[in-house]
């Protein structure tokens, strides 16, 4: 049985997860997101979903990119 590498607890039903060239194994999608979910530069909250960046900071929403200065992300797309 694998560990996964975020509680390390040995379990049959690991998977693997690739992020930046690294192979990650987990027990749980809790443990993935805890370990490889960007955080709010404003608030801190885990980003699971699309989230938005700005440089190299990440925001859950505009209104975090805001609280930032960022004044050019927006949380939806124009519609078609």
């Amino acid at each position: 049985m694998e560990r996964c590498d975020k509680c390390g607890n040995a379990y049959e039903k690991t998977f693997q997860v690739m992020m930046g060239g690294k192979s990650y194994t987990f027990d749980c999608f809790e443990c993935a997101i805890g370990m490889l979910a960007p955080i709010c530069a404003t608030c801190g909250t885990q980003i699971i979903g699309h989230g938005m960046e700005s440089g190299e900071d990440f925001f859950c929403c505009a209104g975090c990119a805001r609280h930032q200065g960022i004044t050019d992300l927006k949380d939806h797309v124009e519609q078609l």
